[in-house]
């Protein structure tokens, strides 16, 4: 029995036992990529739907993702691959060399690199680091859409690899994290190491009677702040999906929300309206 290092949840796996991602499998006591090269879904995509509004804005992406995720969230907006496992969903094999030279192909339709990201792609994070790694000396940049939950230990040698992030902060207490299977901590760790690196936004679902409450907004945006007011936060409006049944977010309750987190930020867009 062998623990897998990437996230909070810390599988103990056997042989051969695939992680509750979907996406790691134990292979001789190390914890290996299932989906390296495994691509559910490739599109160039504009920048401002990762969504990143302050980096290259008006500029495309090639975008790609893969199958699992390391959390739970009974709302996933993309859940019929990052709920999936190897064998639940079609995929095409895409070593790294080509999806570069893919990405490459591009430029001339306004492509500035590599966005992962749809599923959880830092379950992947050795197929984004031998991506990276080409696309640097092509000029192409490399962005990584997550949800954060990761310990620093399994993903400080790919931060500086990344040009952007956009990451996940799904509320701000722990109560909410535990529910939807992830750790408030760990986010805040990953935030507070990827700006030190990269350009940094933030997207925040905000679930009605969950985690729309002013004065949880008021602290999760003084939080941000205290790592750089610089940082752009993406406050989104809910729609129910997957196993949701709360109704969307009213758009005048968000929009109330983002004047109290504009108190403390230079940036903050509503998204999804």
């Amino acid at each position: 029995m062998s623990i897998c290092p990437l996230c909070p949840r810390r599988c103990q796996l056997e042989e051969g036992q695939v992680g509750l991602c979907r996406a790691r499998v134990m292979r001789e006591g190390v914890s290996r990529p299932l989906g390296y090269g495994k691509l559910t879904a490739i599109a160039l995509d504009p920048i401002e739907k990762k969504p990143l509004a302050r980096f290259y804005p008006g500029s495309r992406i090639l975008s790609v993702g893969s199958f699992g995720c390391n959390m739970g969230c009974y709302f996933c907006q993309n859940h019929s691959i990052a709920c999936a496992g190897e064998a639940d969903v079609p995929w095409q094999e895409v070593g790294p060399q080509a999806l570069c030279e893919m990405a490459w192909d591009m430029k001339a339709r306004g492509n500035i690199g590599l966005a992962f990201t749809y599923n959880e792609p830092l379950l992947n994070l050795e197929y984004i680091t031998d991506c990276a790694d080409l696309l640097k000396p092509l000029g192409l940049k490399t962005v990584v859409v997550t949800n954060g939950c990761f310990h620093m230990e399994a993903v400080r040698e790919l931060l500086p690899r990344v040009d952007a992030f956009n990451i996940d902060l799904k509320g701000f207490t722990q109560a909410w994290y535990r529910r939807l299977g992830g750790d408030l901590n760990v986010v805040k760790a990953f935030i507070t190491a990827a700006q030190e690196t990269s350009h940094v936004e933030v997207t925040t679902l905000v679930v009605p009677g969950q985690n729309d409450s002013p004065e949880e907004i008021d602290a999760l945006t003084r939080w941000l702040a205290g790592r750089s007011r610089s940082i752009p936060l993406h406050l989104s409006r809910y729609f129910p999906m997957h196993q949701a049944t709360e109704q969307p977010t009213d758009r005048h309750s968000l929009t109330a929300l983002a004047e109290t987190a504009r108190q403390h930020l230079d940036t903050v867009i509503l998204g999804n309206l």
